[in-house]
């Protein structure tokens, strides 16, 4: 990474130096998570590809000019992409969660670290096979969008949008959803990671915008072991986040009507997606991330078979 860094068209220069050790920590972590996935699976037909001419389709601002095809331009007066087989696989926008309460962690990494590791490792896996992958950072507001790329160098743009920005403000999931349902011009895949403490209506609301738009969802609802196994012990405080006040209580006290709230949340969240034909896809932050990579694998193969990606 010093090599790439001292590049003065590399925009890490403007960093400070804890930004970029956080950058470097995503990385190496994203990296050791597809390493080590891809060391354990067999040959598979996911890899490798095709430039077979496909179709046209509308030139979007950011896509290579070099595809653009003149003869239709000179014909019509309009910008059309020559597309490839290659560049229909898949495109995929990763729709990561910062807000407060994904700064919770009672493991290794918290629920930002561990959505961040899990986006940056997807993004990792299928620029490596050409697919287009584009970013949305979001809380209360979008603090971060990157249009999809298939370019293998787009993954510095992933890997530092996501590394900095921090936990912060509550979220506002509906309309962060409908933001990313009007900016996505093509239909593919479109990737939720979040730990869903969010207007339960509002999400599905937000997911069946996403679905009526022809786009194949992922959700994927992270919580911390604390937060599935509820452990405590004695009186505690608990700290509110996302403007909920603090609480000292006895957990012991709250433990069976805490367990039986967060059951009736999973299976609400877990109906609502699958009625509307999203996939979703539990997660504790204490397991690896190969439930992540190998149901990217899944969905991409999915989309492929579907036929190429069309306008709308």
């Amino acid at each position: 990474m010093a090599e790439r860094d001292k590049d003065n068209k590399n925009p890490r220069r403007f960093l400070d130096p804890a930004v970029l050790a956080g950058i470097g920590r995503l990385e190496l972590r994203a990296h050791q998570a597809v390493e080590g996935f891809l060391a354990g699976m067999h040959p598979s037909p996911f890899f490798g590809h095709s430039v077979e001419f496909v179709q046209h389709r509308e030139y979007t601002t950011g896509d290579d000019i070099r595809h653009l095809d003149w003869k239709v331009w000179s014909k019509t007066d309009r910008f059309y992409i020559k597309q490839f087989e290659a560049e229909t696989n898949l495109r995929c926008t990763l729709v990561v969660d910062v807000s407060e309460s994904m700064g919770y962690g009672s493991g290794p990494m918290t629920k930002r670290e561990y959505a961040a590791t899990a986006a940056a490792s997807a993004a990792w896996l299928l620029l490596r096979q050409q697919d287009a992958v584009g970013l949305v950072t979001f809380d209360s507001a979008i603090r971060t969008i990157l249009p999809p790329r298939s370019q293998t160098r787009h993954l510095d743009a992933i890997v530092s949008g996501l590394a900095n920005d921090k936990p912060r403000e509550k979220t506002d999931i509906l309309a962060i959803l409908k933001q990313v349902a009007q900016n996505l011009p093509t239909r593919g895949l479109v990737a939720i990671f979040s730990d869903l403490l969010v207007d339960r209506e509002a999400l599905i609301k937000g997911v069946q915008m996403l679905r009526q738009r022809k786009h194949e969802v992922v959700v994927f609802h992270l919580m911390d072991k604390d937060e599935v196994d509820f452990p405590f012990l004695g009186p505690t405080r608990f700290e509110g986040m996302e403007a909920l006040p603090d609480l000292l209580c006895d957990p012991a006290a709250l433990r069976e009507g805490y367990l039986r709230e967060l059951e009736g949340f999973l299976q609400e969240v877990r109906r609502g997606a699958t009625r509307l034909g999203a996939d979703y896809q539990f997660l504790r932050t204490d397991e690896p991330l190969d439930a992540v990579l190998t149901r990217f694998l899944h969905e991409r193969e999915a989309v492929r078979r579907a036929g190429p990606i069309s306008q709308g």
